[in-house]
């Protein structure tokens, strides 16, 4: 009897809040690249598993799990490392694609590695994997139109107009930019998409 080898090459951590209140918020700029991979694969993510949905996708040679975790940003941890340690794959094999208020709209950064920089969902992700030693594509949402505004506010309010068309760009970018991660390598992604 011939066993298939179900296993996976890398996870991409797609990060964000569910429930259709958040769509096209700030803090879901992850979930917008999800979907858009998603789109360009012709694959649903909507398999539960890991407390999140998934699909698996395969990447130039590599098996690759979409994950959109479900427990809210602040605990994204607990689906990537329920993920990971399934499918025993060290943080460097775990790209995570998530907002970040220092970069301007829609431009984005990959990371081979970082701090959190006061983003709940990569603590979160660090505290579970242990490390901080994985990629990630940041995509830019923008800062506060000024410093008394209040964080969680912004981060969970919507794009509008002009905004909306540049993020759904950007999350495309975005996904071409971690699909590249995986088959070129971060430091031609980082020439890229940076």
């Amino acid at each position: 009897m011939f066993f298939k080898n179900t296993g996976v090459d890398w996870i991409i951590a797609f990060l964000g809040n569910p429930g259709a209140k958040y769509d096209y918020t700030r803090h879901n700029a992850g979930f917008m690249a999800a979907d858009a991979m998603a789109k360009a694969k012709g694959v649903s993510i909507n398999k539960s598993r890991f407390k999140a949905l998934t699909a698996t996708v395969t990447l130039g040679d590599q098996k690759v799990l979409l994950l959109k975790p479900q427990t809210y940003m602040n605990l994204s941890g607990e689906a990537v490392g329920q993920a990971a340690r399934f499918y025993k794959l060290p943080p460097e094999r775990v790209l995570v694609v998530s907002d970040e208020i220092s970069l301007p709209l829609g431009k984005l950064r990959v990371r081979t590695k970082g701090s959190a920089g006061g983003h709940n969902g990569l603590k979160s992700i660090i505290a579970h994997l242990g490390s901080d030693a994985f990629p990630r594509v940041r995509i830019g949402v923008g800062a506060p139109p000024h410093p008394d505004y209040d964080m969680a506010d912004w981060v969970l309010s919507a794009f509008r107009d002009q905004d909306l068309k540049d993020m759904l760009a950007a999350a495309e970018r975005a996904a071409e930019a971690a699909e590249c991660t995986i088959t070129e390598g971060p430091e031609r992604a980082m020439n890229r998409f940076n």
